[in-house]
């Protein structure tokens, strides 16, 4: 019944009631992210009924194509958010540099780093794509945040979350209490709770990969992907399929929703990049969540959620999902990675052997 949903707004006011020590600060600044999250999904959803602004010859930080939803999203963003007085800055993929509110506005406790547009080469195939938030607390509050304050790992994230643009409209959030999955309905205008405390489990019979990258892997990632590969007769003996999507928003909230493992690897097909995610306003944000449900998320090396920033805008290996899955990855990271792998069956025989 319509009486009983639960709206974000409710939901925030009764988290804070259970935890009175939450800021009410963070509460506000999650419904101003949620109204930027209604405001693209809306751009969204016109998709080639809208005159497309031209954006040519424009590029981020990264030297990526800016499409004019990027820019469209990354706008919706800021102008929902900065006149509120909870922030001291901002991070955004597509700005070379942090954003300050502007001058007549208070500056608040809070850092908010986010990817606008997740996947949106996707958008002219009309695939899902999404928004990527974290949010930080300002170690100077009151004051314009400088480039310094946004590099803090993972573990200082005080809430984190994705909106996803598909059949549905979906906010899946964190605030390091479990993760809840809100679910937009136009009628109302309003999100509302759907999910309550997603779970991963441990186990996983689905991967995510681009399997195009094969030749430029490292040996503990074709060991783990060959495995998988052999089904039943290999020595996981079982059946796995394989997923790709190419966008981190869809990929995350399948296996948030049905479990699996995403993997994201180094790899030497561009050497002076030792991975392909953005840690603040992806890799964090993401394992934050996958973590809160009971996954794991590493670079197969390390934790994600330890590692300490060096750059805004730093790239690193991103593998997330089932525990037990991550642990292997890990594993075959530890104890296989310096050289081809060794097993007779896959040494010379992977599915996807490139002759040489």
């Amino acid at each position: 019944m319509l009486a009983a949903r639960t709206t974000l707004a409710q939901f925030l006011i009764d988290e804070r009631r259970r935890h009175p020590a939450a800021r009410p600060e963070l509460e506000s600044l999650l419904l101003d992210v949620a109204l930027a999250c209604k405001e693209v999904a809306e751009r969204v959803a016109l998709g080639s009924l809208r005159p497309p602004v031209s954006s040519a010859g424009r590029s981020n930080v990264h030297g990526e194509v800016q499409h004019e939803l990027d820019l469209v999203a990354n706008d919706r963003f800021l102008r929902a958010t900065e006149r509120g007085g909870r922030l001291a800055g901002m991070v955004s993929e597509e700005l070379d540099e942090p954003h300050l509110p502007p001058a007549q506005h208070p500056r608040g406790d809070h850092l908010l780093v986010f990817d606008p547009l997740d996947g949106s080469s996707n958008i002219d195939v009309n695939v899902s794509v999404g928004s990527i938030f974290s949010i930080l607390r300002a170690p100077r509050p009151g004051v314009d945040a400088a480039t310094q304050d946004f590099l803090q790992p993972g573990t200082a994230q005080v809430g984190a979350g994705y909106a996803l643009y598909g059949p549905a409209t979906m906010l899946v959030l964190t605030l390091g209490r479990g993760v809840h999955a809100f679910t937009l309905d136009p009628a109302l205008g309003e999100f509302v709770l759907t999910r309550e405390a997603l779970r991963v489990p441990r186990q996983a019979a689905e991967f995510a990969i681009n399997a195009s990258n094969r030749r430029f892997w490292e040996p503990a990632v074709r060991r783990y992907v060959d495995e998988c590969l052999a089904g039943l007769s290999g020595p996981r003996h079982k059946d796995f399929t394989m997923r790709w999507i190419a966008s981190l928003v869809a990929e995350a909230h399948r296996i948030l929703t049905r479990g699996g493992v995403f993997l994201y690897p180094r790899d030497t097909k561009d050497p002076a990049r030792p991975g392909r995610l953005r840690l603040l306003y992806e890799a964090n944000p993401i394992a934050f969540l996958v973590e809160q449900a009971g996954g794991a998320a590493s670079t197969g090396r390390e934790r994600i959620l330890d590692v300490e920033p060096s750059g805004l805008h730093q790239r690193i290996p991103l593998i997330f999902g089932a525990a037990d899955e991550v642990a292997l990855i890990d594993r075959f990271h530890r104890q296989h990675n310096d050289r081809r792998h060794d097993s007779p069956l896959y040494g010379e025989r992977g599915l996807f052997r490139v002759a040489t």
